[in-house]
């Protein structure tokens, strides 16, 4: 009694059906002619069916071969499926690691997230963008595992990996004199408004730039934290005030109603970095920390 047909065998007359050549089915497959033609007789002995009608010029499938190809195919699915499915569970769970961070730091974050994904086994980043106390309250709560906030950083969690983002143009409405200015002193806006966050850490960049404008009535608080200067663009548009901004984002941003004029009043920079609580440390957290470092050295 001839053992049942092997899912290899399976294969070779599943793509003999559907080509209806021996030779071009023996090629797709990798093997010799002869091999297909014995690996057809074997399934049909098994079977006690002949499968194909052959002639000296065409192969047919018979009506056996007609009714049981669908079978045939079924199966060889459900074996692939199979594979598959074993393949994905043999593979370690994945593992998330959730991040908050500031718009500005945006660019660097997703570096990182790709440097993780990369990995064997890969580390899935799910990132947040949010405003510092959105940031602080949900690493404070646990549910994420590290923020990318400005200084001063938050007391009571680690923090590493500091990078400065330079600060060195305003933004201005497209329609304003100062938009065609090639450079904009501190004292050539004595009649404008500059937009600034309540919050403004002393020595921080928020405080020096307050501090070169005399007079509470050129500065329009505009939020308690200005985290999205992309979106804060939108005041400068409707001509609310002007917005000093990261020299990257000027140099990335291109708005018809916007433009970015360098702004000389001194070394302004925004210093970030990733903070974390001493108590959640996990390994994938330290790598974490070193992708973001990593990314920090190829800038």
């Amino acid at each position: 009694m001839e053992p049942a047909p092997t899912l290899r065998e399976i294969g070779c007359f599943a793509r003999v059906a559907q080509t209806l050549s021996f030779s071009r089915a023996a090629a797709d497959l990798g093997l010799s002619q002869p091999a297909m033609s014995q690996a057809i007789g074997r399934v049909e002995r098994s079977l006690g069916l002949r499968l194909f009608e052959r002639t000296s010029r065409e192969v047919r499938l018979s009506s056996a071969g007609q009714a049981l190809l669908p079978y045939a195919e079924a199966l060889l699915e459900t074996a692939a499926a199979l594979r598959a499915e074993a393949a994905r569970l043999a593979e370690p769970p994945r593992t998330i690691i959730r991040l908050a961070y500031a718009p500005a730091a945006g660019s660097l974050v997703a570096q990182a997230a790709r440097r993780l994904a990369g990995r064997r086994p890969a580390i899935e980043v799910d990132l947040r963008a949010a405003g510092r106390r959105a940031a602080v309250e949900a690493l404070t709560r646990g549910e994420v595992s590290a923020v990318v906030v400005s200084a001063p950083f938050p007391t009571g969690f680690t923090t590493g990996a500091r990078f400065g983002v330079k600060v060195a143009h305003l933004a201005v409405a497209a329609g304003d004199p100062l938009a065609g200015a090639t450079r904009i002193r501190p004292a050539q806006l004595a009649s404008y408004k500059i937009l600034l966050p309540r919050h403004r850490p002393r020595g921080g960049m928020w405080a020096r730039v307050a501090a070169t404008l005399h007079g509470p009535h050129q500065h329009h608080v505009v939020a308690e934290d200005i985290d999205d200067f992309a979106a804060t663009l939108d005041l400068v548009a409707a001509g609310v005030g002007l917005l000093p901004v990261p020299h990257l984002l000027a140099t990335s941003i291109r708005r018809p109603d916007v433009r970015f004029v360098p702004f000389e009043a001194g070394e302004l920079s925004i210093t970030y970095g990733l903070a974390w609580s001493p108590d959640r440390v996990t390994p994938e957290l330290m790598t974490l920390v070193h992708a973001v470092q990593e990314a920090l050295w190829t800038r």
